[in-house]
């Protein structure tokens, strides 16, 4: 599956993840902060976090395969390379606070009386999760675009 018809897999999930992490994410910090969108949107966030999740490592290995078709591997291509391997990492932490988040969201519907603390310490993992998401999001994306387009931008095209 390296390449869909006729163009290399990489290019085409990454637009996926670019998408769909940063939404989770913003969308997770929402449900934090305001208790009317996690009642309506826990379920739509826990899906987008590991629907990401799953995407990110088939991407990763889509653009391995591509980097060992383009040549000799330049320094953007491999901070770019680099960037990506860590991203599975954030994005799993962003699943694994969101679908806390998703079971207090659980317990507390069923009546259970939860501890304003775990909230909390939930609630401040899921929005460091969320923006490191978004940051790595935007590192790993600027820099495949650099590896991509930067000899076009730069010779003034």
């Amino acid at each position: 599956m390296s390449t869909f018809n006729g163009l290399p897999a990489h290019i085409l999930l990454n637009h996926f993840v670019v998408v769909l992490g940063p939404l989770a994410a913003v969308l997770a910090i929402l449900c934090v902060v305001w208790p009317a969108a996690r009642r309506r949107l826990i379920w739509l966030v826990l899906l987008l976090a590991v629907g990401t999740l799953v995407l990110t490592p088939l991407t990763t290995t889509a653009g391995v395969w591509l980097s060992a078709r383009v040549g000799a591997p330049s320094p953007v291509l491999t901070n770019h390379e680099q960037l990506g391997s860590t991203l599975i990492y954030i994005v799993a932490a962003l699943a694994a606070t969101v679908t806390a988040l998703a079971v207090l969201h659980v317990r507390e519907a069923r009546g259970v009386d939860m501890k304003l603390t775990l909230h909390a310490v939930v609630g401040v993992l899921v929005v460091i999760a969320a923006v490191a998401t978004l940051v790595q999001i935007y590192r790993v994306g600027d820099s495949g675009a650099r590896a991509a387009w930067g000899n076009v931008t730069s010779s003034g095209q």
